[in-house]
């Protein structure tokens, strides 16, 4: 009995670190391990036919890798204003490279289980089938995106909106 109590004290202790990322004023996380790069996209060659979350390709440290627009990923509105300074976050997933396309990159969060919370049952449809949970900062929240989920495209080429 004492182990179990043990164990979920070290549970409790527990941290995990997210790359925050910004689409507007919206914090995204997404789970440090599966972050491989971060950069500024350039000389992206778009791919016709694609599904509209494609931005088209580019090259990475001699790698092709596909940029995915996660702000149309997550089926949010174009931006008001054309950003210039775009950034990516370079993931790779079953062997292949891929640059989410984000308006901004934060910093690296420690969080711990006290802020943690399920996927609020209030949260955009849209992003339900993307999220992992939530972590409430400070008045703001931050959703913690499934890379998996967010890179699982469907045969049709729609993205979240078909989870």
């Amino acid at each position: 009995m004492m182990q179990a109590a043990n164990a979920n004290a070290a549970d409790a202790g527990a941290t995990s670190d997210y790359v925050t990322v910004f689409i507007g004023e919206t914090m995204f996380g997404l789970a440090i391990d599966r972050v491989h790069d971060v950069f500024i996209p350039a000389g992206i060659t778009p791919v016709p036919l694609s599904p509209p979350e494609i931005v088209g390709l580019l090259n990475l440290r001699g790698r092709v890798v596909t940029a995915i627009c996660l702000r149309r990923r997550l089926n949010m509105p174009p931006a008001e204003e054309a950003r210039s300074e775009s950034m990516a976050i370079g993931i790779e997933q079953a062997g292949e490279t891929y640059a989410l396309v984000v308006d901004g990159v934060g910093e690296v969060l420690k969080l711990g289980a006290d802020t943690h919370e399920p996927v609020p049952i209030n949260l955009d449809p849209r992003w339900r089938g993307v999220a992992l949970g939530v972590h409430r900062l400070d008045g703001r929240l931050l959703v913690i995106l499934d890379v998996d989920a967010v890179l699982a495209f469907t045969a049709s080429g729609h993205g979240a909106a078909a989870a």
